[in-house]
């Protein structure tokens, strides 16, 4: 279990509209002096943090991007290297036991391997000292789990989280700057242990290359090989997670990072390797960089009898929920990635549709836009990621495959999907759950640093505002996470699930820590469902639990000691 931080900072919620009784706090010591740290006050000390650094465009503690001096310069991803913790693979043997990837067995240290990867040889990205992973990696070990007869695979991605983006949550969570470097503490996918059989490394998340034009009505590649490619170079970023890069702006390609730059990877690209093994362009949804759809370990687990199941904070058919299944040249065709999800005729599978997954539960509902030219010719004005027709065809009442649970006026979230989770199971039927807040992007409700519910202002100057029936109609990530497990178990068979935090992601691109620690938090309590289940229903000799991330941002923590709640007393 996550350790608490200080009774004095946090105040926990069992469910987020529970409260705790007030406290009445007298403060004994100063702040810190820190051009963003509060001048009085400390009932929310990172949320006051946070808006004052906007604010000021400047903050001691910490900053986005090479310019210590500008708070919000960079609101996007980089290059850097991002943890990988998996839980079952120690004693799992060869494919399976990370040592298959690392060390002397990095494909970076072969100039055949990484050729291999990126279709070329990329400069300066051979490195015979390599001990990082690269990110197919993620794929072949679920690929050889499932050989190795492995019973139940799940794969937590949180989108956008970073070594420094984790360690931010752990110094707030502890409220002590606990490790400089290595695995962590503090988070509950960093304490548990699987009884000893977790391990702990590092990998590459550049992608095939980026700059690649398609055409989503016919479903074509204009230019493989778009126009900068992949890579890594070790010693202009750095060889682990928490290094400092000799070049700043390296690792974001920028203007001054120097010749041999290499591409960093968006989201679909970066999924597509976990899930396909591919390296490919960024935008591709499952799609080799010469525009051929290609198999996931979804498709292969389901081929082999494996229930699958796909659970996102976020839009249902967003890049990562998107490529645990679908097939389409660019992530922003929503309502056709949707219907591959859901087995669904499709642009890419337009005759013999996917078989569709067992469980898709996330957002998107009441997003809703008249045109969207991404989505091609045959976008249908209405809901951005499901149409009515479509949702009409799947629900179980009009004669479809899933019971089907959305956001419902007056009508508890988490009820509302338990119970539909409870009769799809008892049923043997399919589920689909629909939910997210209507004003901000159709995601859930965002969970701050103090385990609220109030974000602050971020690089985009806006606040999102939750209304009270926000955050009573929709469920959270773990319960998400509960309902498909629920779904899954009862269907008596081998199991493959993905989980997405994709709220991280959201917060770091606002530049974002308040809402950030929040979201990896939230993201850590559906970890915690995971590994309970497996507790109490199976074994790590039968289950896989892989928890990464697709790539990072470009959080720094100068200070990071200005995270921690200045000193008071009752």
């Amino acid at each position: 279990m996550r350790p608490k931080a200080s009774s004095l900072l946090l105040q926990t919620q069992s469910h987020r509209l529970s409260t705790c009784a007030p406290t009445i706090l007298l403060l004994v010591i100063a702040a810190a002096a820190s051009s963003c740290t509060p001048a009085t006050g400390f009932a929310d000390h990172v949320k006051d943090l946070q808006e004052r650094a906007v604010n000021e465009g400047h903050c001691d503690v910490a900053h986005w991007g090479w310019n210590h001096d500008n708070y919000l310069l960079w609101g996007t991803h980089s290059n850097r290297l991002v943890p990988v913790y998996t839980f079952g693979t120690k004693s799992a043997g060869d494919g399976v036991n990370l040592d298959s990837y690392t060390g002397v067995n990095s494909p970076y240290r072969s100039e055949q391997k990484v050729r291999e990867l990126y279709t070329t040889l990329p400069a300066n990205t051979v490195s015979p000292t390599a001990d990082y992973m690269d990110q197919t990696n993620i794929a072949d070990i679920q690929r050889a789990a499932i050989k190795a007869g492995k019973k139940h695979i799940f794969l937590v991605v949180f989108d956008g989280m970073d070594w420094q983006t984790t360690r931010d949550a752990s110094i707030h969570n502890l409220q002590k700057i606990a490790y400089e470097s290595g695995r962590g503490t503090g988070l509950h996918f960093q304490d548990y242990t699987a009884h000893g059989n977790t391990q702990f490394s590092y990998m590459v998340t550049s992608p095939h290359n980026d700059g690649t034009k398609t055409d989503v009505d016919t479903q074509t590649v204009k230019n493989p090989g778009g126009t900068k490619r992949g890579g890594y170079d070790v010693n202009r970023g750095g060889a682990f997670p928490w290094s400092v890069p000799t070049d700043a702006e390296y690792i974001v390609a920028g203007p001054k990072g120097g010749e041999d730059l290499h591409a960093y990877t968006d989201s679909a690209a970066s999924a597509t390797s976990m899930t396909a093994g591919i390296k490919t362009y960024n935008d591709a949804i499952n799609i080799d960089p010469a525009g051929q759809p290609v198999e996931t370990v979804a498709h292969l687990a389901q081929h082999e009898g494996y229930s699958i199941g796909v659970v996102t904070s976020v839009p249902i058919s967003h890049a990562t929920p998107a490529c645990a299944y679908a097939h389409n040249v660019n992530r922003d065709d929503y309502q056709d990635l949707t219907r591959d999800l859901l087995g669904l005729p499709s642009i890419q599978h337009p005759q013999t549709p996917l078989s569709g997954v067992d469980v898709l539960i996330g957002c998107g509902a009441g997003v809703s836009r008249p045109k969207d030219p991404n989505q091609g010719e045959n976008f249908v004005p209405g809901n951005a990621y499901l149409t009515d027709a479509d949702l009409a065809k799947i629900d179980v009442v009009t004669g479809g495959h899933y019971v089907v649970a959305q956001r419902t006026s007056g009508v508890s979230g988490v009820e509302s999907l338990k119970a539909a989770a409870a009769l799809a199971a008892k049923k043997q039927q399919r589920l689909f759950g629909y939910y997210g807040v209507t004003d901000g992007g159709g995601h859930l409700p965002f969970q701050t640093a103090d385990g609220k519910y109030d974000p602050t202002i971020g690089r985009s100057k806006k606040a999102e505002n939750y209304s009270p029936a926000d955050l009573h109609e929709n469920p959270t990530l773990a319960d998400m996470t509960a309902a498909a497990l629920t779904v899954l178990q009862a269907r008596k068979q081998n199991t493959w699930l993905m989980v997405e935090a994709g709220d991280v992601d959201w917060a770091n691109h606002d530049n974002n820590i308040d809402n950030s620690i929040g979201a990896v938090n939230s993201g850590d309590a559906a970890v915690k469902v995971i590994t309970d289940w497996v507790e109490k229903n199976s074994n790590w000799d039968d289950a896989l639990l892989i928890v990464t991330a697709d790539h990072g941002h470009y959080l720094v923590l100068d200070q990071p000691q200005g995270l921690i709640t200045p000193k008071v007393a009752q």
